[in-house]
């Protein structure tokens, strides 16, 4: 399962059932998980954790030193779940002494040229399409979906269930459960398509989508929405995930409703 002209440091942890493809070359410090498959000319540095059956495909850079120059040389690592599929030449690089690690969640897919950079948390079941880039200590929640080369900028949050729009510029943080499209990025609506798909029933998907009425359609700023929000609206799960997300926001939220070429849009 191991190509002869593999190179692994004898120091590096390597779990039955991995098939390791030519020219790949693992550092000392590397554990990698049963039945992973990594393909040909991968690289995976030292401080990389791989959980179980992943898989790795051609030309990856996997746990190189972040691209900060606060970096100096500490001990971190790159945290990688089980059952990730990580496509051709992504680069994803350890974290700094701000976090210790950069994390990368069960089922997770990273499409052709993804870079990650350091300290980011990325969900279970997210997806970053083709060229997605994210910038340093970067949140993505579980099951969001970044649409090709989306840029996010440092410290943003993208909330779970969310989608974001191929070629989007994410300067703002991204509410959990919405539509995420336009330039600046703002609100499209509520991704009641992905909710449906993963058992959230009509009544809590109305209550987002009233929800985001409020936040981003009927005029109010977001202390304004909040307000209204917990006098109004039940106190359920999705309510109280979309508070908490607000009231964490440190860069704030994306832009509502914008008007184009005279309408509300």
């Amino acid at each position: 399962m191991i190509h002869p002209s593999a190179y692994i440091h004898p120091k590096a942890q390597i779990a039955e059932g991995v098939s390791i493809g030519p020219f790949v070359a693992i550092d000392a410090d590397v554990v990698i998980g049963a039945n992973t498959w990594i393909g040909s000319h991968v690289s995976i540095m030292d401080g990389t954790r791989i959980g179980e059956n992943c898989e790795i495909f051609p030309g990856a850079v996997i746990g190189a030193t972040p691209q900060d120059l606060k970096f100096k040389g500490e001990q971190t690592t790159l945290e990688i779940g089980d059952h990730v599929i990580i496509r051709e030449y992504c680069t994803l690089n350890r974290g700094t002494k701000s976090r210790g690690a950069t994390t990368i969640d069960d089922r997770a897919m990273l499409m052709a040229y993804v870079h990650v950079a350091h300290d980011c948390l990325v969900g279970k079941h997210s997806i970053l399409a083709n060229g997605v880039n994210l910038a340093g200590h970067i949140e993505v929640g579980e099951h969001a979906i970044l649409g090709g080369l989306t840029a996010v900028h440092q410290f943003v949050k993208i909330g779970a269930h969310s989608m974001v729009g191929g070629g989007s510029l994410v300067r703002k943080d991204v509410p959990p459960y919405v539509k995420a499209a336009r330039t600046p990025l703002s609100y499209v609506g509520v991704n009641s398509v992905g909710l449906k798909r993963r058992g959230f029933d009509q009544k809590t998907i109305h209550q987002i989508q009233s929800i985001y009425r409020v936040l981003f359609v009927n005029g109010h700023n977001t202390s304004e929405a909040v307000k209204y929000i917990k006098v109004h609206e039940e106190e359920t799960q999705v309510r109280e995930h979309i508070l908490d997300f607000l009231a964490n926001s440190e860069r704030g939220i994306m832009k509502g409703f914008r008007y184009l070429n005279g309408h509300k849009s």
